[in-house]
């Protein structure tokens, strides 16, 4: 066996100590380090890695990093290479159940990771899925679709244009929902293009990603892929939805309405809230319970709006004390078409921007307000900052959240260079973008060591 193989990744000061201690990659050990004894399985790393970690699958199932030089000793107990074969078996149909269709944009919902490789193994074929998820056979006859293979930052005009056109050809082709599997990132601003992008659609379009991959213990991903097929199998609900978790627990998932959505946490499988208003209904893999009446209804026709206008130079500012105009600046003397500003409070910035604020006008560019608190509404008419604003020329948004805004506008602008056509599209709402009202119970941020937020929460902790 050569090092290659037998220390799979490691070089520098981590290889050094596996051989001084005759540890081979995939064998069961105990490390002894200065923090105390750690027992897993070394696993290999990538090429790219650096060279002072020793990486360890814990018993839970977990990775961790053990920086080399704080060990002490390697007990060796065993070895065993892992394969992380997805198990593959035909998914059988049936002519009762509803047909949906999954696409696939790059998201991990249903993928191992092969350790052999460091890299992750996508589960995507209809036998792949009914191997690693096989209840899904037990709420459709499901069809697959690989559109992308990007990771979701990477997600752009390119990828929702054809998204949005793939949509539209399977609903032509009478499915009776579908399914997007897309990285947890920027599956929000996914959402709210697609929302206007895809308009009175007859069927459901889910949303769905993982927040932990699908060889941990805890991954989210089969609950996800399973509550959003149960939405788009037999679910009345014709929206854009983003379908995650929804307590932290297994309970069950939420239905997020496509353009009042946000991902609120880097790690929590709850991460996806509602922003504004509560989310449309609730799912677990026997039922979906709505939260509101107001939603869309399933269709047995096929008409649907495909609308896929797009204008890249668009851009969203985010308002800091002592921004300074350049910023503004840079943005017009680039030709962008559109901003959208995240500003504070009631949508303020400061008064050093207002002279580039008028020089856009000029440039007959786009400027809209939102607010960087997120709930709450644009008010500009409160205090004489907003008013000064509002003749330079920037529009307030209402309580359209500021990914959406931004969104909005490239799909505006994409339609029009009439700035009064422009603003039309922008104030007349499409997919509950801009609401008449916040209901009482559409915010709620709980503050932690309340006592009666304590006595709340504990019913509910796991």
């Amino acid at each position: 066996m050569t090092d290659n193989d037998a220390y799979k990744g490691y070089k520098g000061e981590a290889l050094s100590t596996l051989k001084n201690f005759n540890a081979l990659v995939w064998s069961d050990v105990n490390i002894y380090t200065e923090q105390g004894k750690f027992t897993g399985l070394i696993l290999p790393r990538s090429e790219t890695a650096d060279p002072y970690h020793i990486v360890l699958k814990l018993r839970t199932g977990y990775n961790i990093g053990i920086e080399a030089k704080k060990i002490t000793n390697i007990e060796i107990t065993g070895r065993k290479e892992a394969h992380y074969k997805i198990p593959e078996k035909e998914f059988p149909y049936d002519p009762k159940k509803p047909r949906v269709k999954l696409f696939g944009t790059g998201g991990t919902i249903a993928s191992r990771l092969d350790y052999r490789t460091g890299a992750v193994i996508p589960a995507f074929s209809p036998g792949e899925l009914y191997g690693s998820v096989p209840e899904l056979a037990d709420i459709c006859n499901l069809e697959t679709e690989k559109l992308y293979g990007v990771f979701s930052e990477n997600m752009g005009p390119e990828q929702w244009i054809g998204t949005a056109k793939a949509i539209g050809e399977e609903i032509a082709k009478g499915v009776q929902g579908i399914v997007i599997g897309h990285g947890t990132d920027t599956m929000h601003h996914t959402a709210a293009i697609l929302s206007f992008m895809v308009q009175n659609s007859p069927v459901p379009i889910v949303m769905v990603g993982s927040q932990r991959s699908s060889d941990r213990p805890s991954s989210d991903a089969a609950l996800n892929l399973m509550h959003s097929v149960k939405t788009a199998a037999d679910s009345d609900i014709a929206e854009v939805m983003v379908c995650m978790f929804g307590p932290t627990s297994d309970m069950y998932g939420l239905l997020h309405q496509g353009t009042r959505v946000r991902k609120m946490h880097s790690s929590y499988r709850s991460t996806f809230r509602t922003i504004g208003d509560i989310p449309i209904a609730m799912v677990n893999r026997e039922k979906i319970t709505p939260l509101r009446t107001d939603y869309k209804r399933r269709r047995s026709d096929k008409d649907v709006i495909i609308n896929t206008a797009f204008e890249e130079r668009v851009s969203i500012v985010y308002y800091y004390p002592n921004m300074k105009p350049d910023i503004i600046e840079s943005l017009i003397e680039n030709d962008y078409k559109g901003i959208v500003i995240a500003g504070t409070g009631l949508g303020h910035v400061n008064k050093p921007l207002y002279p580039a604020l008028k020089k856009a006008k000029e440039k007959n560019i786009a400027v809209y307000m939102t607010v960087q608190t997120l709930w709450g509404y644009v008010q500009m008419y409160v205090y004489d900052t907003g008013r000064d604003m509002m003749e330079l020329g920037v529009v307030p948004t209402a309580n359209m959240l500021p990914e959406v805004a931004y969104m909005k506008l490239c799909w505006a602008l994409g339609q029009s260079n009439d700035l009064e056509k422009v603003n039309e599209i922008m104030l007349t709402p499409i997919a509950n973008d801009i609401t008449d009202r916040e209901p009482s119970n559409g915010y709620l941020i709980f503050q932690g060591g309340i006592p009666e937020v304590e006595e709340f929460i504990s019913r509910y902790r796991k």
